[in-house]
């Protein structure tokens, strides 16, 4: 008996202590202000990423790329994602655990006294469950299928961050470029009011002409500041999707080039492949369907009763009785648990529907991006035609004025106009862009590049 309490105290001495980490907000507002994208610790998760140096440290220019693996560093939404995906991986270490024995020590005083020897019953006893028909197996098998399910929920959720940063240096980007040809024709506006207000004074404006000119010279005012406004939403819009400060882009130069290119409609076949193959989210569903298998198995394994070994040693009144056998066989005599094989039945079945939905919506968004970028490429084309012209046009005017064949108020508002046509390029510019996000969100894949690469690190990076 001593013997089996040593082991009892062996076997807690081996026990994980609790350890508290207390959460303090103002601890957390302060980490959050101190990040900064010339961080030593956001170097080495870049190259280990980026699988190759990048050097100097910080960059120069920071790119989409650099910008997304930033974000991938100091997302909030990825540390959830990563502490969900521990969870699952932790999950499986719990299926695939072995039941512990169960000591019994009896204890009993009898009296009177039956035996020759003292009047006292006592002795261990093990109680040793046997799993049957694999149950732990299946066990193993639906927690590995939902660990799969939670990393591929990482992955999907990269891509959530990844459009995020897209879309925000977009918006950045046509800022910038919306702030230019406002600013110039603004100032080709601001300079025909005043021209118109000199014609006037000499009689050869009418009020109305004038009044018109300082209209468009206030709409053009108000256009530039809106784009200036915009401009600082973008770019409160980017440091929000990266995870910093907005003071922390600040300091850096943002390289918004990419977004001048246009890449090619891929065909439908290769578009539908790609969006099969690489949507973290219907992997991730397909693992919630292997998952809801695996529990149906586990259920109807269940029909089969597990095993009790009961080994021990009893003194019992003066006779020593060393025990052998089952300590006890569940009786599937009520029930053959077919409650629990019928809910895991519905369950798979929810997950089989869940999945085929997901994937109709899938090949239906897919098709709408798709025809919605080859409208937009059609539209730019159109627009650059358009754009032309008005260069043409403008060269014209300025041929003209320099050959005293038109005043200088004719060649202003051939300027104006000038802007005007860029400012509609632009727009053409931004839809295809915009289009082209759709595209790459269908898919889960960049344009005219190959497959992101959906391996993540578990660990939270900071």
């Amino acid at each position: 008996m001593r013997r089996a309490i040593l082991i009892a105290f062996v076997g807690l001495a081996g026990c994980t202590t609790y350890h508290a980490q207390p959460i303090a907000p103002a601890q957390l507002a302060r980490h959050f202000e101190q990040r900064s994208l010339a961080s030593k610790a956001l170097h080495a998760f870049v190259v280990r990423e980026a699988g190759h140096n990048v050097a100097p440290w910080p960059p120069a220019r920071w790119n989409r790329e650099m910008l997304t693996l930033a974000a991938f560093y100091f997302s909030p939404a990825l540390d959830v994602a990563r502490a969900q995906w521990g969870t699952a991986k932790a999950g499986i270490e719990v299926a695939d655990t072995i039941p512990n024995p169960v000591l019994q020590l009896p204890f009993q005083y009898s009296t009177p006294n039956p035996g020759p020897g003292s009047p006292l019953t006592f002795g261990p006893a093990l109680d040793i469950p046997i799993e049957t028909a694999h149950k732990r197996g299946y066990r193993v098998d639906q927690a590995t299928h939902l660990s799969e399910a939670a990393r591929l929920s990482l992955v999907n959720e990269a891509w959530k961050v990844r459009a995020q940063v897209r879309d925000a240096m977009l918006a950045l980007y046509a800022a910038r470029k919306r702030i230019t040809f406002l600013s110039a024709k603004a100032k080709a506006e601001r300079q025909i009011a005043e021209m118109s207000r000199k014609r006037l004074a000499v009689g050869q404006f009418s009020r109305p002409d004038v009044d018109s000119a300082i209209l468009a010279d206030t709409q053009a005012q108000s256009d530039l500041a809106a784009a200036r406004s915009a401009k600082q939403d973008a770019r409160a819009q980017l440091a929000a999707a990266i995870g910093v400060p907005a003071a922390a882009l600040d300091a850096i130069a943002i390289d918004l080039s990419a977004f001048g290119a246009v890449s090619p409609a891929p065909p439908a076949a290769d578009a539908q492949r790609a969006a099969m193959f690489h949507r973290a989210d219907l992997r991730a569903s397909l693992a919630d369907y292997a998952a809801a298998e695996s529990a149906l198995q586990l259920e109807v394994a269940k029909q089969y009763p597990n095993l009790h070994l009961g080994p021990g040693y009893t003194y019992d009144t003066g006779t020593h009785k060393i025990a052998f056998g089952l300590a006890g066989i569940t009786l599937p005599i009520f029930n053959q648990n077919q409650g629990g094989i019928h809910e895991a039945e519905a369950r798979r079945k929810e997950a089989a529907a869940r999945t085929g939905a997901l994937q109709d919506r899938i090949l239906g968004d897919l098709a709408h991006a798709l025809a919605r970028y080859r409208s937009s490429v059609e539209a730019l084309r159109l627009s650059d035609a358009h754009l032309a012209s008005a260069r043409r046009q403008l060269d014209s005017q300025a041929a003209a004025f320099a050959n005293g064949n038109a005043d200088r108020l004719t060649y202003t508002q051939a300027e104006a106009d000038y802007q005007t046509s860029e400012t509609l390029h632009l727009d053409a510019v931004v839809a295809v862009q915009q289009a082209a996000g759709a595209l790459e969100d269908a898919m889960q894949q960049p344009l005219g590049h190959g497959a992101v690469s959906d391996t993540l690190s578990e660990e939270t990076p900071r």
